[in-house]
């Protein structure tokens, strides 16, 4: 499982006809990729590491508080570019990206399990849809953390 982590000073997501679908003000817009050997764990760590991270400025500008410490927003987005494999050509190929049977699920849990860890309500894009995501990455910040390297 990987995110895509942006600190923004705001974020939405629109669907087909221009509804906007999400939207919130500072917080995170976390952007979530599947694969098939994702389980309960992957989620688990990958939301204490989303909720615990201190990259949100204190009061003498350092990065020093986290998503909990803020009460921020969060938008989670299902993105399954994010496990596209470009080894080879200039095609990406997204076999790694897990199908919609096992990827919807695992998409659900995470964001109820993020709900329980920070007491914020999570606004989501709408799995599978052609969406537009728009942000104004604050700082920029912008970090990527993949379950399966904890290093």
């Amino acid at each position: 499982m990987k995110v895509v982590i942006q600190r923004v000073s705001k974020a939405s997501v629109t669907v087909v006809h221009g509804e906007t679908i999400a939207s919130i003000k500072r917080g995170l817009l976390v952007l979530l990729g599947i694969v098939n050997e994702d389980t309960q764990e992957d989620i688990n760590w990958l939301v204490k590491k989303v909720s615990n991270l201190r990259i949100f400025n204190d009061e003498n500008g350092v990065m020093n508080k986290s998503l909990i410490d803020i009460n921020g927003g969060v938008i989670v987005v299902s993105q399954f570019t994010l496990q596209a494999s470009t080894k080879k050509g200039n095609r990406p190929s997204y076999i790694r990206a897990a199908k919609p049977d096992v990827a919807i699920p695992l998409y659900e849990k995470f964001i109820t399990t993020l709900e329980k860890e920070t007491s914020i309500k999570i606004q989501t894009g709408q799995f599978g849809a052609d969406m537009k995501v728009e942000l104004l990455n604050d700082g920029p910040v912008t970090i990527i953390i993949d379950s399966k390297n904890k290093d």
